[in-house]
Formats: structure tokens, sequence, C-alpha cells
């Protein structure tokens, strides 16, 4: 099948024999992000770009990558005009609050208590990200797109079977968009990707097992056969992303 602009990135995701395409992928995406952001193209230094960061903020996680990425005066930028719409949603958030007199017992079964203003608003600041908000949209495409591809094109589903599968994190979000699928498609994906997955737990699962193994004395002078980057493998294979990636910096 011809390639098409949108599916180049994630044949070049399947072709890297990754223990998962999609953190290849993910990788990929928040780093042209990050370099969106905070690279020599200045995207900061734009107001409307700037308008959207300050507006959604960025999590913990891309916040400490953010300042591994460097760029001081482009984290200050941002910094800068995202603490004044900050303190302006606090202000707004704090006029006429009158803090709730903490009741005596727990509420009926079923019944929430609802949070107050001032944690309402921190609790929604808590879960916005303007790195998470974007992947997340192009993660999305991406699943759309392994999908069209998967029905259309037998030699990537032929790459597939032959891959080392996904990841447990992505391979649910698979699973859950698979539910979508017509009942004749849902079947050829499990029958293909199943057998992968536990082929592919089973085959790092020996490889951390044989680690371990080479640290007894007997097998000092043994082949580590695929054995030595196990350990981020593992755990790659078991909650995604890459345990041994240094920090993402800008180019200099």
């Amino acid at each position: 099948m011809k390639e098409k602009l949108y599916t180049i990135p994630l044949n070049d995701a399947v072709n890297a024999q990754d223990e998962c395409p999609f953190c290849y992928i993910e990788r990929k995406v928040e780093q042209d992000l990050l370099d969106f952001c905070l690279g020599s193209g200045s995207s900061y230094m734009e107001a409307d770009i700037r308008d959207m960061t300050d507006r959604a903020g960025f999590c913990r996680a891309h916040f400490k990558k953010m300042y591994d990425y460097g760029n001081t005066l482009g984290n200050a930028w941002i910094l800068k005009t995202h603490y004044q719409r900050m303190i302006g949603e606090l202000e707004e958030a704090a006029e006429g609050f009158r803090p709730k007199k903490t009741p005596r017992f727990l509420p009926p079964r079923g019944e929430k208590v609802g949070l107050n203003p001032i944690s309402a608003w921190i609790r929604d600041k808590e879960k916005s990200c303007y790195i998470c908000r974007e992947f997340r949209d192009t993660y999305a495409r991406y699943l759309d797109t392994f999908f069209y591809l998967f029905r259309e094109d037998s030699e990537f589903r032929e790459r597939i079977r032959n891959s080392k599968g996904f990841c447990l994190s992505h391979f649910g979000d698979l699973c859950e968009a698979a539910d979508k699928l017509k009942e004749t498609e849902q079947k050829e994906f499990y029958d293909c990707v199943l057998p992968l997955m536990l082929r592919n737990m089973k085959r790092v699962s020996e490889d951390v097992s044989w680690l371990v193994e080479k640290f007894d004395y007997r097998n000092k002078d043994a082949d580590w056969k695929n054995s030595r980057d196990a350990i981020p493998r593992g755990m790659q294979k078991l909650k995604g992303g890459y345990p041994s990636d240094p920090p993402y910096q800008m180019s200099k």
C-alpha cells in the first residue's frame, strides 16, 4: 500500500522494531511539542501561543521535562505570563469565598461532599496541561491510523504480527479503541495481537530471568544473550516509556 503523509510516522515506528511502536511515537511527539514550546523557533514569544499555554498550564511531569530541556528565557517567559493568569484566577476564586463548616458526620452513602471553590479551582488546574492535551489529540489520530492500516494494508498487518508487540498501557488503549470495530474486524485484530502480546511478554520475562541468573557466579562466563538491557525493556513493556532515556534537551 502506498504511504500517505499521515501514515509515515506510524510505519516508521513499526519499522523501528521497538518494544512498543506507540511508545516510540509518544516520545517523538512529546519531543516535538517541547521543541515547539521552547525550541529555537521561539513559539513562546508569540502572543497567541503563550495565551494557549497560559490557559492550559503544564503538569508536574512536563514542567520537569521543560526544565531539563533548558532555555531559561523561554521558561521564564512562559512562567511570567502564566503566573499573571493564575494570580488573576485565584483572586477571582477567592473573591467572596467563605469557608464551610466541616460536617460532624459523614454524608449518606452515595452522596458526595462538594469541593470548596478554591480546591475545585486547584484540582482543575492540576488536570490541565498544554503538552498532555496536544499529545492526546495527536495520539487519538494515530490510533485511528493504526486500525485503518491494519484493515486496509496486508503488509502492515504482517509487520505487526512479526513485531515485538506493545507495552501494556498502549495495548490497553488499542483494545479500548477496538470496541468500535465491526465484529469480524475485532476478531481479526485479537487473533493477531493476543498471541503476539503473550509471546513477547514471555520473551521479555525470559530476558529478565536470565539477567538474574547472570549474577550467579556459575554463569559469569555465560553469554548475556538479550539480557543486558532487560531492565528498561521490562519496565517499558509493563508501563510504557523509556526508563533509560536521558533528559531531552534543547539543541544548541
